[in-house]
């Protein structure tokens, strides 16, 4: 069994408030990781990405997950919305962790995120079809990164945090005969 258990799906989807909760009910380390590529930069994403462009902000993101994954410690990830872009960060997220799609309808994010004044990719004249073309662009890709979709409209977050973490242990369940020594 992988030792994180990351969320993925667009921005405003709620990866970072149900991770933390996630990482309070399982007890383990949370790691927002455009909190830990901030950190690295110095600077906002925002400021990043205007300065620098979105294939310098993609390369600083994908050595962050790299490192965030080779960490020991079962641990729950939040990746930014774009984690999935590259094709090397989805086949470490698929191999290296259990992953979860917080998939949410473009209005329902938009309905969420409208004050946002942060998100770089949403700072322009129609956030709402800004959403959509992400959204159109980025949901096969999470489909074929996560291992489970969870639909974030109708559950509550309380309700999505008890359903990730009783699929993680289903998983656990059906892993422990793995690590059994075997007779012979």
């Amino acid at each position: 069994m992988n030792l994180h258990c990351v969320l993925v799906g667009m921005p405003g989807a709620g990866k970072s408030t149900i991770g933390r909760q996630l990482a309070r009910r399982l007890g383990v380390p949370f790691h927002d990781s455009d909190y830990h590529i901030e950190q690295r930069l110095g600077c906002s994403i925002r400021a990043y990405f205007e300065s620098h462009g979105e294939p310098a902000f993609r390369d600083i993101e994908e050595q962050v997950l790299q490192e965030l994954l080779s960490r020991s410690e079962l641990s729950v990830v939040s990746t930014g919305g774009g984690a999935v872009l590259r094709a090397a960060n989805r086949e470490r997220l698929r191999t290296h962790a259990t992953v979860f799609y917080l998939r949410a309808a473009p209005e329902e994010i938009f309905r969420r995120i409208r004050h946002d004044t942060v998100r770089p990719l949403l700072q322009v004249a129609s956030p709402l079809e800004r959403l959509r073309e992400l959204y159109a662009q980025r949901d096969p890709l999470y489909r074929e990164t996560a291992h489970y979709t969870l639909e974030t409209g109708r559950p509550s977050m309380s309700m999505l945090v008890s359903m990730i973490a009783m699929q993680l242990d289903m998983l656990a369940a059906s892993h422990s005969g793995d690590t059994a020594p075997q007779n012979g």
